[in-house]
């Protein structure tokens, strides 16, 4: 397994009120710490934009950057995606970033509502996908579609559509899936050859639950701890990993535990120690299976 990190396991997150956002010494030396190799990039403004300050600072860390979360609204007809994403690939090749890994925004801030798409915004959405995939292999870069929560791919439906529509890759995350009614297991036995990325999560179904019955925002339910370290949760993660490689998958696990923070946590404290237990869970799954990497 290649093991990478991801600043939202911090709670550093693009949300506008997200919560208390920890500065990144702190985040990519509690990264350092851990023994990682490896991270997504995080929101804008979190790492610095130059591509060779960005490299200089992770590589200071012990660190390279593998991918990064890039919202992008893709429905709408009179919005035209390339620039933006044109503009972001070729940052990612000036970096050394594999991976694009993007979401359907709704262009609204947040999680907690989306809109519905009609016939014009889906036949604009996977057209645009088939763009932004041509774009993509011109700079040598790999993207991938993340089914989200609160964004315009999220339920089992959707994510569907894209697959029999586009031949866009897709990341899985299984908790945005888990949540959003896919069962993220089912999903890679039926398409694990569309999964080019994957960021593993572990949820509390019953929180999951409340956010698809509309009783909970997506917010309230990430502050409530919806979230767990692996192995904490009801996401079948040892299973996804055995299907995965089973299927030939050599790609990047990203560990992802979104969480929203109060305060600055004591030292070795708060999402330290829930990173440290999702590492010590993945250890377990490599000791009974393939050797894991992207850890000192």
């Amino acid at each position: 397994m290649k093991i990478a990190a991801a600043p939202i396991s911090w709670g550093v997150c693009e949300v506008p009120g997200w919560g208390y956002q920890l500065d990144r010494e702190r985040v990519l030396g509690e990264m350092r710490a851990l023994g990682l190799t490896a991270t997504e990039l995080g929101p804008d403004g979190f790492l610095p934009p130059s591509p060779e300050h960005r490299r200089t600072l992770l590589d200071s860390y012990g660190l390279r950057g593998i991918g990064g979360f890039v919202p992008v609204v893709l429905h709408d007809p009179g919005h035209d995606p390339v620039p933006e994403a044109r503009a972001t690939l070729r940052a990612f090749a000036e970096g050394d970033v594999e991976t694009v890994v993007l979401a359907a925004a709704t262009g609204a801030d947040g999680y907690d509502a989306r809109p519905v798409l009609d016939d014009e915004g889906w036949k604009t959405l996977l057209g645009n996908l088939g763009r932004l995939l041509a774009e993509a292999a011109d700079f040598g870069r790999a993207i991938t579609l993340h089914p989200h929560v609160g964004t315009m791919i999220e339920n089992r439906e959707e994510v569907d559509r894209v697959l029999d529509g586009s031949d866009m890759p897709l990341c899985l995350d299984t908790g945005h899936l888990l949540i959003g009614g896919t069962d993220p297991l089912d999903l890679v036995s039926r398409a694990a050859a569309r999964v080019a990325h994957v960021h593993l999560k572990d949820v509390d179904a019953t929180l999951a639950a409340q956010v698809r019955a509309g009783k909970l925002t997506y917010t309230e339910a990430v502050r409530a701890g919806m979230y767990r370290p692996l192995g904490r949760g009801d996401v079948d993660v040892a299973g996804i990993v055995s299907t995965l490689t089973a299927a030939g998958y050599d790609g990047w696990y990203v560990m992802e535990q979104d969480l929203i923070l109060d305060a600055e946590p004591p030292a070795g404290e708060g999402p330290e120690a829930e990173v440290r237990a999702s590492l010590a869970y993945l250890a377990s799954l490599a000791s009974l299976g393939s050797p894991a990497e992207g850890r000192a």
